[in-house]
């Protein structure tokens, strides 16, 4: 294990981590709040000790997989602790376990939160929960890599690490070109969708913070009701912006070198766009028939309803615009399924994703032609290339820590005697980055009545799910620190 290594890229991430809390100073001044001094404080400790860290570059700057999976998990964990000292220190959250709740519900673009009410917080707090799901959208290290010369030879372990899908193929030579054209589409979406927002009479500062929500499909707002009480075209401009954050950035990469043919032949990419398409017409036909009114106004609401819903959970972002843990069983059903399903792998959308789904549905189609016809051969493919054994091996094991870390964070959540849809959507929830469940933590709720245990197991979860699971888990393993 390279400690050295993994010292120095903690320090350049604190680093930035000071240099991302300046920004709500700014807007502290701005709106001439007392909060700004706690936040450069905050930023100067946090850039003293970065630099401390980072003063040094080791002379062996070499990174195999071991030390890129334990550098992203240290890293987000120690990025989730720094952020949480701002709602400490303007007052707005009072005990540190609900503070680092609220940051790691940030960082990890999950979008729980503890608080009940958030319409009286101050407007640089407000800043900093959506400004956080931001920067965890795409990742931090991914931003690092984008903006810093080459930390060493094997940066694609830490985007590995860090981006989600079962697996990152470089589609430039380099892994810095690569980084930065990621985070340049990131920038250029995010930045139209706020323009649309402004344009559709959204107020500057809600456009902007929501637009940093949308774009790391977060889902923190700054109001207590979410997007409900915004106009209609706001509304639809966010699930079209939920939605295109949703794709495999490899697809905008794909168009923007004009290999047309080639984007639109990627698997995932169609069959998201099916499952979306299916399952809003399935709950708006459900939403109708239950309420038995089939008025052309009652149809267009359901369908607006079930559009900004499904886009909201199949891309984990947690926005909401009604309270859909009061729909009809089947509707409920169908968005608890689409919220494990999860968009694209390349994404800034967590869940299982729909890569992973379309593997598991082939191999299992392989394995029952092998039972027909046990001499034949056939590979699975994707996208017409085919998969190699260590992506479906991985693959496999992913679902099985996956059901595994569900089964267990909900049996040890069950101890503060919530009901089982609670206790079981919650944990379905946080590892998902969705946020909002059913039961006691719908979209009207929060998580502020958990227990402190509770609240680290589904910390863990988060960390977890935007993770994929694996740099988690690595981290847990006594092999992971002994001396080789």
């Amino acid at each position: 294990m390279n400690y050295k290594i993994i010292k120095y890229v903690m320090g350049i991430v604190l680093c930035f981590g000071a240099i991302f809390m300046l920004l709500p100073c700014l807007v502290a001044i701005y709106y001439h709040e007392h909060a700004v001094f706690p936040f450069f404080v905050c930023a100067m400790g946090t850039g003293l000790l970065g630099l401390a860290l980072a003063r040094r570059k080791p002379e062996n700057t070499t990174m195999f997989a071991k030390e890129g999976i334990v550098i992203v998990a240290v890293c987000w964990i120690l990025l989730s602790f720094i952020g949480a000292i701002p709602y400490l220190a303007t007052g707005s959250i009072r005990q540190p376990i609900n503070a680092l709740f609220e940051s790691v519900s940030g960082f990890t673009t999950t979008g729980a939160s503890i608080l009940a009410e958030i319409d009286g917080l101050p407007h640089c707090i407000l800043f900093w929960r959506c400004f956080s799901q931001w920067i965890g959208g795409m990742g931090v290290l991914v931003f690092i890599m984008a903006v810093l010369p080459n930390l060493g030879a094997s940066n694609l372990y830490l985007m590995r690490a860090e981006s989600s899908g079962p697996s990152v193929r470089k589609f430039l030579p380099k892994m810095q070109s690569m980084a930065f054209l990621l985070y340049a589409i990131y920038i250029a979406l995010t930045i139209l969708e706020f323009v649309l927002l402004v344009i559709a009479g959204m107020p500057v500062f809600d456009a902007l913070c929501d637009s940093l929500s949308t774009a790391g499909t977060g889902g923190f707002a700054v109001r207590t009701d979410s997007i409900a009480s915004y106009s209609r075209a706001v509304k639809l401009i966010i699930a079209i912006f939920m939605l295109l954050f949703g794709v495999n950035f490899q697809f905008y990469f794909l168009l923007l070198m004009k290999h047309i043919k080639e984007a639109f032949r990627m698997e995932e990419v169609r069959w998201y766009v099916v499952i979306y398409t299916t399952a809003v017409c399935l709950i708006a036909i459900n939403l109708t028939f239950s309420v038995g009114q089939m008025t052309t106004g009652e149809i267009q609401g359901n369908f607006e309803d079930a559009i900004f819903q499904v886009a909201t959970v199949m891309t984990s972002s947690g926005f909401a615009t009604v309270d859909y843990a009061r729909w009809p069983e089947f509707s409920q059903t169908l968005m608890l399924i689409v919220m494990c399903v999860g968009a694209c792998s390349g994404s800034t959308a967590c869940g299982i994703k729909i890569s992973r789904v379309l593997l598991y549905v082939k191999a299992m189609g392989k394995e029952l032609e092998f039972q027909l016809h046990p001499r034949s051969v056939r590979k699975i493919k994707m996208d017409d290339k085919t998969v190699d054994h260590e992506t479906l091996r991985s693959t496999k094991a992913f679902l099985l820590a996956y059901i595994f870390i569900i089964v267990l964070a909900t049996l040890i959540i069950s101890i503060d005697q919530f009901d089982f849809r609670t206790n079981f959507t919650a944990s379905i929830a946080m590892l998902n980055n969705i946020g909002p469940g059913l039961g006691n933590v719908g979209p009207t709720c929060c998580y502020e009545s958990f227990s402190p245990l509770s609240k680290f197991v589904m910390m863990f979860e988060m960390l977890a799910g935007r993770l994929e699971i694996v740099p988690m888990l690595v981290l847990l393993t006594p092999g992971t620190w002994k001396k080789q």
